[in-house]
Order: structure tokens, then C-alpha cells, then sequence
């Protein structure tokens, strides 16, 4: 029995069901992208270069919510299978951007075609108007967390 009163009710905690839920879209997402030889940062990664070209490695990690070391490794592995080039010194600063090349735009279409996929998947059930309902709650949910709460006026 616990100790400190009662505890959360899985069942019903948004924290858990929101938890489930990236659980189960990481599952799916890693079950398309692995047959491409591919892992969700690397597309990630891929995806946000192809939207924002020349980010630099820390905007990368933090898109794609890894640390500034693991995307270095990443971006490293990239550039030896030729999707991505940097140059070679900064041309500002230290920030090397990274572009997509031809090649890896290539890979990006294959594996976002999969990915819209499985989000298509994960929203069947729900009509247009509900999944603009679920995204306005979810942004909610993240500024809530996220940014400084309103002083007390």
C-alpha cells in the first residue's frame, strides 16, 4: 500500500496517456523507418534540414530533441553517406550549416511519405475539425510547460 495518499490514476492521467501515445507513435515510426535504414532523429534531422536549410548543429539537436554531441555523430554519419554536406570552415562564427544533398533529399521523400503514413493512422478516427481541436490542446499543453508562467498582476 502507499504511503503518500493516493497516486495517479493511469487510466485516466493525460501525462500517461500522452506518454502512451509517443510511445506507441515512436513504436510505429521506427517500424517504417528502420526497413529505409533510417532512425527517427535521422529523419528528423533529414526533415528539418529540408525546411530550414543551413541550420547549424545545435538547432538540429534541439529540433530534433537530442543532445548537441548525438546529432555531431549523426550529422558525421550523414555526411559520409553523402545526404548531407557542411562546409568545412563556418562562414560566420563557428555554426556550420548543413544542407541536404540530392541524395538525401531522395531518402527524406520515401521516408516522409512513410511517416505521413502512420500519421494519417494515428488520426483516422478523428474528423478534421478534432484533429485542429487536439492540436490547439496539445500546444497548450507544451506552452504550459514550457514558458514562463504570467506574473501575478
Amino acid at each position: 500500500m502507499s504511503q503518500g495518499g493516493p497516486g495517479v490514476e493511469l487510466d485516466t492521467s493525460l501525462g500517461y496517456m500522452l506518454k502512451a501515445a509517443a510511445s506507441a507513435l515512436h513504436a510505429a515510426l521506427e517500424a517504417v523507418l528502420r526497413p529505409l535504414g533510417m532512425t527517427i532523429t535521422h529523419y528528423a534531422c533529414l526533415e528539418l534540414l529540408a525546411q530550414r536549410p543551413g541550420l547549424s548543429n545545435s538547432e538540429l539537436a534541439r529540433g530534433a530533441f537530442v543532445t548537441r554531441q548525438s546529432m555531431n555523430v549523426l550529422l558525421q554519419a550523414l555526411e559520409r553517406q553523402g545526404l548531407v554536406i557542411r562546409p568545412a570552415q563556418a562562414p560566420v562564427g563557428r555554426a556550420l550549416p548543413t544542407e541536404l544533398t540530392d541524395r538525401g533529399r531522395r531518402q527524406l521523400q520515401v521516408a516522409s511519405a512513410a511517416v505521413r503514413r502512420v500519421e494519417q493512422d494515428m488520426l483516422a478516427n478523428l474528423d478534421a475539425g478534432e484533429q485542429d481541436h487536439m492540436r490547439r490542446l496539445l500546444t497548450a499543453c507544451i506552452a504550459a510547460l514550457t514558458q514562463p508562467p504570467a506574473s501575478a498582476t
